[in-house]
């Protein structure tokens, strides 16, 4: 039985000799933490809290550990006590508050970083998260007056430069986040997330050419990138210049994207570049990534005419009837709709307008009965509502709704009643 009971007390009493001098300065926990041996970390703390269970920095090493396990929950819930043990200790706060914005939790790590910038302005760190969270939450004002603070110190520091014209630009102030963003870059010239925003800046103001001459410098930086060959590409593109864009698109095609979008345009590059033949490879190959895309069926149509291919170009033009065709019918009655709305506001006039341009894509011979009533009710137009009627009378020769004859010889009587007054 002796023997039974010494194994426990011998661990009892090393145990409190090991961990009896890391509780004061925990520099063998530092140390497992820097060599990266988390889990020893781990067992080490937990061991360590069944004795000091109220020991903040033990939890807040203990919250380290899981964040490089990622254990998110459960560094946070470590995080979480060594703040509320010590609220006062920035270094337990500020992980705290770092944790929660990891976990999209912004309204919980807010407070905190507010607090900590309120005891330290200066800190770029705290206003690094804060200012983040405010750019997230669209408070663009509230991220500038951080990052003016800052940049107002330091004025050709580049992180403030590129946060303040970042934050200038979702506020919609492009003539100053052009001019930060230009002396970002005449600090460093090969930021190519600068050179991006400022191409895109420069797109947004009409100044098309230099943002095409910006994003040609970034592909001389690094020709890898093709998210540079993509935004060249999408302005070239937009500005009709088919055979720059090509040129791109192709680029990207190579590069393994074989996206409909690109060789849908591919294809129109090489059609405007009267290259009918290669256009059609690639228009067909977008056809078959989406069929139901008209301009692609548009175009092959066209590019099958120009090679004599009339079988095929005669296909492609009656998809795109087909496909247009809803659209067409939803326009009619989206007319009709919006003239029904126009004759209840007493826009009688427009309601007319409207009526018509419904009439001309669907041949509803009621409309012409709605119209006639206008001019007849509203407007006291005996002339057009004759007109009206009668239009309506005669297209009942050919259409496939036919009225009552009773309702039918209402309107003749009525069309009378305009023509000559009441009867004598």
């Amino acid at each position: 039985m002796k023997k039974i009971y010494l194994l426990p007390v011998c661990i009892v009493c090393l145990i409190n000799q090991l961990f009896s001098q890391n509780v004061k300065n925990n520099s063998g926990i530092d140390l497992m933490l820097a060599g990266g041996s988390y889990e020893k970390v781990i067992d080490t703390c937990k061991l360590i809290l069944t004795y000091d269970s109220l020991n903040p920095d033990i939890y807040y090493k203990l919250g380290i550990a899981y964040q490089n396990t990622l254990e998110e929950g459960q560094s946070l819930d470590c995080f979480s006590k060594a703040s509320s043990l010590k609220p006062d200790n920035k270094v337990y706060s500020f992980s705290l508050a770092k944790a929660y914005y990891a976990q999209g939790k912004f309204r919980l790590a807010e407070p905190l970083l507010i607090n900590l910038c309120s005891l330290d302005s200066t800190k770029w760190v705290y206003a690094y998260y804060l200012s983040s969270i405010y750019m997230q939450s669209e408070k663009y004002d509230d991220a500038l007056n951080i990052y003016n603070r800052f940049l107002s110190k330091d004025s050709t520091n580049c992180a403030y430069l590129d946060k303040t014209a970042f934050a200038l630009l979702k506020s919609g102030y492009f003539y100053d986040a052009i001019d930060l963003y230009n002396k970002s870059l005449s600090i460093n010239n090969k930021n190519l997330s600068d050179i991006k925003n400022l191409s895109y800046l420069y797109a947004s103001t009409m100044n098309t050419d230099t943002a095409i001459q910006i994003l040609s410098g970034g592909i001389e930086i690094d020709s890898t990138d093709m998210d540079l060959y993509i935004r060249r590409a999408q302005i070239n593109y937009s500005k009709n210049y088919t055979k720059r864009a090509l040129d791109d698109y192709l680029i990207l095609l190579a590069s393994g994207d074989s996206s409909k979008l690109y060789l849908k345009r591919a294809g129109i590059g090489y059609s405007y570049n009267l290259q009918p033949k290669e256009a059609i490879t690639y228009l067909l190959l977008a056809f078959k990534a989406d069929s139901n895309d008209y301009e692609t069926s548009s175009f092959l149509g066209q590019c099958y005419y120009k090679i004599k291919d009339m079988k095929n170009s005669i296909y492609y033009y009656k998809k795109v009837v087909d496909l247009l065709m809803p659209l067409y019918s939803q326009m009619g009655l989206t007319n009709f709709l919006c003239a029904d709305s126009q004759k209840e506001n007493g826009n009688y006039n427009d309601a007319i307008a409207s009526y018509l341009k419904a009439y001309a894509i669907n041949s509803d011979p009621s409309i012409n009965m709605i119209i006639a009533n206008i001019y007849d009710e509203k407007l006291n137009n005996k002339e057009r509502a004759i007109t009206y009627y009668q239009r309506f009378l005669n297209s009942q020769k050919s259409s496939k709704i036919r009225y009552p004859p009773a309702y039918l010889e209402k309107i003749k009587k009525r069309m009378e009643y305009l023509k000559n007054g009441p009867p004598k």
